[in-house]
């Protein structure tokens, strides 16, 4: 029987010197917090519950976060698994531990729906999208690690999932945290629950030569020790044979056995930089290096701040070893990533920033995915995140890591927009490129500006970050507005010409501030806008400075009818004529297809409600006939759906993938637990009311649903 008490009180004592004392008073009162909400609870392997929060706590600890983490890893699962409220967790533990707690409870009743990657990308969005702390995301590796420790217990279909969850979703992102020990512990676990044949073969094949290999790497720990020694280099050595999924990795990309270089590694640590120069100089002059296998990522730090001198050498037994060679606080930082300096707010403020900076990146991406579908925002995510990079330098020898595949215009970019907007050219290692050219490792870009150039559209077609290809668009819709802003000068000042009116008189700061209060405006720049996009006509204009009297129906279609020849998209027909500005409104969002009707508003012309719609008959404003034209071009609405369902299990997963085969596409969407049922509330973009009822006809006849509601 497990001595659970016994372990935690050890657990103390290792981390006695690393927090406070009233930093460990919270944790122990979030561990007995957590064993009175999960007393009498076990696990499927017949453990106490509370060995897993304290395991995954274990986990956290080898990262050094702070003491919140920490206590929200010892209580994590009172919500969803124990009888804790938030309430008493906000009472005892304050807003930041709840905000964590809270948002890992939410993530952990996710799972994949089926193998797809849609499913997998959907998740990864959610998760991501859902951890506003980075902290959330410790929490959720951690949690994920214990759970393939002990996944053993799983039945075969649950550990099927839990293993291709860890792999498309949980390990690209520790990946790109820089956490590769636990990467590296996932990866062996996942191959040994989903290739346990394969997994076995080649620890059968390492145990064949166990005992050789042992022996060799304490031939060669036991030479390098004696060049330190003898040089008065204090060091550590660390030695071990290569992980069985790296192995399976290179085996599987069709490299033999005999050809993987780094079975045996050994890691040498010392404590200054100048040390590790001195040590690689030593080594190589007994041991002959292995061509193209020196690295020296501590001159040329990865952007992810790892540093490390990595050699391969032929020993004098015939083995091939790989050496790393790196300072304490570079052990510390390849082992644990930037979670490494997380709780050292004040001695790595620039650690923390770049790993903030590496979420903020997942959360543009999440971002922009409203406005992608989901193969270009997996393209998206795929080259940002799960590609090779490459490093090359700046003139000045600063190193930028970028995907494989970028280009001259994706290095601009990452220097500054401003570079990236003005850019005319590129050299790298002095010659010049094609903006177009892939970059390569080392590889010494210059970028050749001009204050006068600008984007072209062109580069839109190869340029390889999310982030170029976002501030490219931006650019090309900025100078959009722009020409549209000249443009509805242009055609007010010849408006007034005509009709023989100072442009001065009439665009008195009194006279716009009145235009701008009445059309909801933010001034005269937005006003010229509004000209030159055809949303408001100079008839319109001046009819408000000129307090005109016509009635309402007859003003609106006068002022449109100047405009009628203009082809409008929205397809809305306002008493049988086109070309009238209506707007559909919020409230209902009406779909083409429903039954509609429109009132005429001061500043949005006609508005469209569902016939249905109980604010229809709120509103005093004079009503008109509307109906749906013919589209000219195929056109978006907007419409929320309410999904009903079951509270046994997460099914949003399930929902979600009912809209790939609709053309339905998910906006946004929000979650209400209910006593005895969940609702979602989704917003989407559709086509029609056809498409729009046959999903919901659709979801209508999944088993978990309740009801399916349009709002």
């Amino acid at each position: 029987m497990m001595n659970l008490e016994k372990e935690f009180q050890d657990f103390l004592l290792q981390i006695d010197s690393f927090y406070k004392e009233e930093e460990m008073k919270k944790i122990e009162e979030a561990y007995r917090f957590g064993c009175t909400h999960h007393q009498d609870k076990l696990r499927l392997d017949g453990s106490p519950y509370m060995s897993h929060p304290l395991g995954v706590s274990k986990i956290l600890f080898q990262l050094f976060v702070d003491s919140t983490t920490l206590i929200a890893g010892l209580i994590h699962e009172t919500l969803n698994h124990g009888t804790a409220t938030e309430e008493e967790i906000l009472d005892c533990f304050g807003k930041d531990v709840l905000d964590i707690v809270v948002t890992i409870s939410k993530l952990n009743r996710l799972e994949l729906s089926d193998d797809s990657s849609y499913s997998a990308m959907n998740l990864r969005k959610i998760l991501v999208g859902m951890s506003e702390d980075v902290r959330v995301l410790f929490l959720k590796l951690a949690d994920r690690l214990h759970n393939l420790r002990t996944a053993s217990a799983l039945d075969p279909k649950a550990l099927k999932q839990k293993v291709n969850e860890t792999m498309t979703v949980l390990i690209p992102i520790a990946h790109r945290l820089g956490m590769y020990q636990m990467k590296g512990e996932m990866e062996d676990l996942c191959l040994r629950y989903s290739k346990p044949q394969v997994y076995q073969d080649i620890l059968e094949k390492l145990n064949a030569t166990k005992e050789e290999l042992e022996s060799s790497l304490a031939d060669m720990e036991s030479s390098i020790s004696e060049m330190l020694i003898e040089q008065n280099i204090p060091f550590k050595i660390k030695s071990r044979v290569k992980s069985v999924y790296s192995i399976y990795n290179k085996l599987n990309n069709g490299k033999k056995w005999d050809s993987i270089y780094d079975i045996l590694a050994l890691r040498v640590i010392v404590d200054k930089v100048s040390e590790c120069y001195l040590t690689v100089g030593l080594i190589h002059a007994k041991y002959p290096p292995i061509p193209t296998r020196f690295k020296d990522y501590i001159a040329m730090p990865k952007k992810n701040m790892y540093q490390s001198l990595h050699t391969g050498v032929f020993g004098s037994d015939g083995h091939r070893y790989e050496i790393q060679i790196r300072t304490k606080d570079m052990d510390e930082y390849a082992e644990k990533g930037m979670a490494a300096h997380f709780a050292y707010k004040e001695k790595h403020e620039n650690i923390k920033n770049m790993m903030e900076e590496r979420l903020e990146i997942f959360r543009n991406l999440i971002e922009s995915s409203q406005s992608l579908n989901d193969l270009e925002f997996q393209k998206n995510f795929s080259t940002e995140f799960i590609s090779d990079s490459v490093y090359v330098f700046t003139p000045n020898g600063d190193v930028l890591e970028l995907p494989l595949g970028s280009t001259p215009i994706d290095f601009a970019y990452r220097i500054h927009t401003r570079v990236g907007e003005t850019m005319v050219g590129a050299l790298v290692n002095d010659a010049i490129v094609p903006l177009n050219y892939e970059l390569k490792n080392n590889d010494i870009v210059k970028i050749k500006t001009n204050t006068t150039a600008t984007p072209n559209k062109d580069w839109l077609n190869f340029v390889k970050t999310a982030h170029a290809r976002n501030k490219i668009k931006a650019y090309f819709s900025k100078q959009e507005k722009e020409n549209y802003t000249e443009k509805g000068k242009s055609i007010l000042q010849s408006e007034l010409r005509k009709r023989k009116l100072s442009f001065e008189t009439v665009l008195s700061s009194n006279n716009v501030k009145k235009i701008c209060q009445e059309l909801s405006l933010d001034g005269v720049q937005d006003l010229y806008f509004s000209i030159g996009s055809l949303r408001y006509t100079v008839s319109y204009i001046l009819g408000i400075l000129l307090e005109d009297k016509k009635e309402g129906t007859e003003l609106f279609l006068e002022q449109f009818r100047t405009s009628n020849k203009q082809d409008v998209k929205s397809g809305i027909l306002v008493n049988g004529e086109s070309g009238i500005l209506s707007t559909l409104a919020n409230c209902c969002h009406p779909v083409y297809g429903d039954l509609i009707v429109g009132y005429i508003t001061k500043g949005q012309g006609v508005m469209v409600h569902k016939k249905s719609c109980v604010n229809v008959k709120t509103h005093n404003e004079r009503f008109v006939d509307v109906s749906w034209g013919e589209m000219k071009e195929k056109q978006i609405y907007y419409a929320t759906v309410q999904v009903t369902t079951q509270k046994d299990k997460n099914y949003l997963l399930d929902i979600m993938s009912k809209t790939s085969s609709k053309n339905i596409f998910v906006v946004s969407l929000e979650t209400k637990e209910l006593k005895d049922s969940t609702v979602y509330i989704l917003e989407v973009k559709v086509s029609n009311k056809e498409d729009l009822e046959d999903f919901m006809s659709g979801l209508e006849a999944c088993s978990f649903v309740i009801k399916v509601d349009r709002k």
